[in-house]
């Protein structure tokens, strides 16, 4: 029987009170204790930022890598032992910017892993930066006249690459979070949440008080209708919908591919014997 305390760590938290990091630092184990995945089974992979500090909270297994390259570590993890339940952390700007191209390709593979980002609409660790997601004319250290460009949408161009599931949270909604969670996890295929978390430090705009008066969740809305997802995708404003937003049928990519479709790297037969003759095939040329 898996149990909340089964991820708890003791490591001292490097983060602001009253960051909205902490709520979806709750919400994950409790999403792996309600599913039945204990530590063990779980690796949590991360760049490089706040948000990606959250696996070094919990007791579990972590690999955590460069500013906005989780993505295609945590598909080599997937790839290699797809017993593994995958799961990636990162911000707005760590995933959206820095790692914006490995976003795109994980969308395109469809590779069978759960990414979650804390999107705070700022850069909180290199303290305010506009990223991807700040909101027009808002005014930080790198915008003095305010932001001139139009924010990135996550939502709507992974609904176009037609991954396995989208959804949004939001990092004050416990349940609703810890639900979201647990069903992107148990999806089959790539599964993006974009989690809404307040930066009490360096966003002054997108507050808790101003989530909590548009949060709205999601009710009567068939995920499986692609163009309702993009309707649906494109809000944003006095109201903010929350909840699972659309669900593709494609298949996931390690199922695809033919060398590790029935038996994942891990467990193939090692060949060590025949790396001299390889080698030595390969000098020859």
């Amino acid at each position: 029987m898996v149990d909340v305390t089964d991820y708890k760590c003791d490591r001292e938290i490097a983060w602001c009170p009253g960051c909205g990091n902490f709520g979806i630092l709750n919400a994950i184990p409790r999403a792996l204790a309600k599913i039945g995945k204990a530590p063990h089974e779980v690796v949590i992979v991360s760049g490089i930022g706040q948000a990606p500090k959250l696996p070094h909270y919990l007791n579990v297994n972590t690999f955590n890598g460069l500013h906005g390259r989780s993505l295609p570590a945590a598909t080599a993890i997937k790839l290699a032992n797809h017993d593994l339940t995958v799961i990636v952390v990162g911000g707005d700007g760590d995933g959206y910017a820095e790692g914006g191209n490995h976003f795109l390709h994980a969308l395109r593979r469809n590779i069978d892993i759960t990414y979650l980002v804390h999107n705070n609409q700022i850069y909180g660790l290199t303290k305010g930066q506009a990223s991807p997601t700040t909101e027009p004319e808002y005014i930080t250290g790198t915008t003095p006249w305010g932001v001139l460009t139009e924010p990135f949408n996550p939502l709507v161009t992974a609904i176009s690459a037609d991954i396995s599931f989208v959804a949004r949270s939001f990092s004050g909604a416990g349940d609703h979070l810890v639900d979201t969670i647990a069903e992107a996890i148990t999806q089959r295929g790539f599964s993006f949440v974009d989690i809404l978390q307040p930066c009490v430090s360096f966003n002054h705009l997108n507050t808790h008080s101003w989530y909590r008066e548009r949060v709205t969740p999601i009710e009567g809305h068939d995920p499986t209708d692609r163009r309702a997802a993009w309707e649906l995708a494109h809000k944003w404003g006095d109201e903010i919908p929350i909840g699972v937003i659309y669900k593709g049928s494609r298949p996931a990519y390690d199922s695809l591919v033919p060398a590790i479709r029935d038996t994942p790297l891990v467990k193939q037969a090692r060949f060590e014997d025949k790396l001299p003759m390889l080698n030595e095939e390969f000098m020859a040329r």
